[in-house]
Parts: C-alpha cells; structure tokens; sequence
C-alpha cells in the first residue's frame, strides 16, 4: 500500500478539473504540494483556498510543453520539500474536428502539451525518485480516446494513444531498472483513462498560446467537434472529484490501469475484437446511439 501523509505530491494542471481535484483530495490525506499549472492567476487563487484550509502547497507557473520548465518545477520541489513522492502528470488540451482539416498548430498545441508534457515530466522527475529509494508513483492521465478512436478526435486520440503506451512502456522500464530492489521501496505507475467528466478541457483554447493560434475560422467539422465536446463535458456522470477519488484509491492499491467508467470496457473490447479478427474499425459511438445523433457533423 502507498501511504500519503506528509509525502510530496507535484500536480500540473493544479489550477482547474482533475488536478484541481486530485489537489484537494492529497491535502485531505495530509500531503504537501507542488502545483503547476500555465494560467499563473488560476493557480494562485488555487494556492491560496488551498493554504486557507490548512494545506502546506506551493504554486508553480508552468508550460508543461516547455522542458526547462518541468525542469524548473521538479527543482522547486525539491528546494520547498526536499523529496518528491507522487507526480500527476495531468495538464491536457483538446482539439476536433476532421484529421485533415487540423492545422500543424493544432498538433503542436495538443502534442506538445498531452505527449510531451508527460515526457517532459517522466524525464524530470523518474531519475529523482528512483535515487530517493523510497516508495514513489507517477500517474499519467490518458483517456479513453487512448484507448479508442471515435471520429472528428484524431489530434486528441493520436495524443492520448501516445500516453498509454509511453506509460506501459514507463511501466516495463521501472521494473527493469528497479530488479532486485526492496518492493517496499519502489517507483510505480499508474495509467488514468477516465471518460468525460466535468471539467475545464472543453475551454482549453483560451490558453493556446499566441504563436499556435489558427489564423483561419473554425471549419463545420471543428465547430461540431467543440459542441460535442461541451455537451459530452456537462453530461459527465461522475465529478472531478469522485474520479480523483478512483485514482487515489488505485494509487494506494498500486495498480495500473485506472478506468474510472467501466461501461466503455465493451467498446475496448470490440476495437481489440476487430483487430483480432482483422475487421474494418467499428466506430465506437454505434455502442452509444444517443450521443451519435447528437454529434452528427
């Protein structure tokens, strides 16, 4: 079991959603903070309920795209608290529409933060908790768009398919690296694929930078993908708060995978079943009729 009190916890995209709540939920098991998150006045106001409640956190600014940053927060971390024993790698964006009408600004914005952002972060701070030779756990926040492909999501699924198998493979090199080593003592990982829940993602664009801003209006495609995406967002069934819930348990319990709507384990299984049997993709909202009709472009 991994125990929480008074341990370390860094969290990007600390200011709203799921890290948001994944911050709440560490200062309620006692956990000191290192949040991070690219809007500075979010996370300040964040920083500050949180210290209100008695919590022991500290913000950091960070674009998570942005290597020396991550860099940057893994060493604050260590100049507040000395040790660093969980890290959410959570800070997303999202971008729809059809593949083909996704601009090179569009990949860049979602790579760069969704992929690269974890890599910067697994990089940054997978060294420091294996030489601390105390019990450490990454959780990498993917999605079910890593584990399925729906149509008019191709920017966001190519990304979050990125995550999952950078996060097995994270999982595979662990375990070599630490052979031999005390159980009790080791780094873990965990792969979070939560479905939609309500939170911050549908309005990411507001904080695209400058320089990755698409010159052209939205395309047919691109405006119903947003549309979905609000809809999909605001019908959440559970909150940010009770999938923080989920992930802390399954961090506790050291486990792997952390699918927080069971029900689209049919859908995974008919994409592994069509690949088994080499069949054409089923698209993966025919199992959900009633979101198809409200999405069609």
């Amino acid at each position: 079991m991994f125990e929480f009190p008074a341990r370390v916890a860094v969290i990007t995209g600390a200011a709203s959603g799921f890290g948001q709540a994944f911050a709440q939920r560490a200062a309620a098991l006692r956990m000191k903070l290192v949040l991070a998150d690219v809007n500075p006045e979010a996370l300040a106001q964040t920083v500050d309920a949180l210290r209100a409640a008695g919590a022991d956190a500290i913000g950091v600014p960070t674009d998570v795209s942005n290597a020396a940053q991550v860099e940057a927060l893994a060493q604050a971390a260590l100049d507040a608290f000395g040790k660093v024993h969980l890290l959410f790698n959570n800070a997303g964006v999202g971008s729809g529409g059809f593949l083909w009408e996704s601009s090179a600004n569009d990949w860049a914005w979602v790579f760069g933060v969704n992929v690269m952002g974890v890599a910067h972060g697994v990089r940054a701070f997978a060294p420091l908790m294996l030489a601390q030779n105390e019990p450490a756990h990454i959780v990498n926040t993917a999605s079910v768009a890593g584990l399925l492909s729906p149509p008019a999501m191709g920017v966001y699924n190519a990304s979050k398919h990125a995550v999952v198998s950078l996060t097995e493979t994270l999982y595979h090199d662990l375990q070599l690296a630490q052979a031999g080593r005390d159980a009790n003592a080791q780094v873990g990982c965990s792969l979070l694929c939560p479905a939609f829940a309500p939170t911050g993602i549908a309005d990411a664009e507001r904080m695209r930078p400058a320089d990755l801003r698409n010159e052209n209006s939205p395309t047919r495609s691109q405006i119903a993908a947003g549309k979905q995406l609000q809809r999909a967002v605001r019908a959440g069934k559970l909150s940010a708060a009770e999938v923080a819930a989920l992930t802390f348990d399954a961090v506790a319990a050291r486990r792997f995978y952390i699918i927080t709507h069971p029900a689209i384990m049919a859908t995974v299984k008919l994409r592994h079943e069509d690949i088994e049997q080499l069949r054409d993709p089923t698209d993966p909202m025919s199992l959900k009729p009633e979101v198809r009709s409200a999405s069609e472009i």
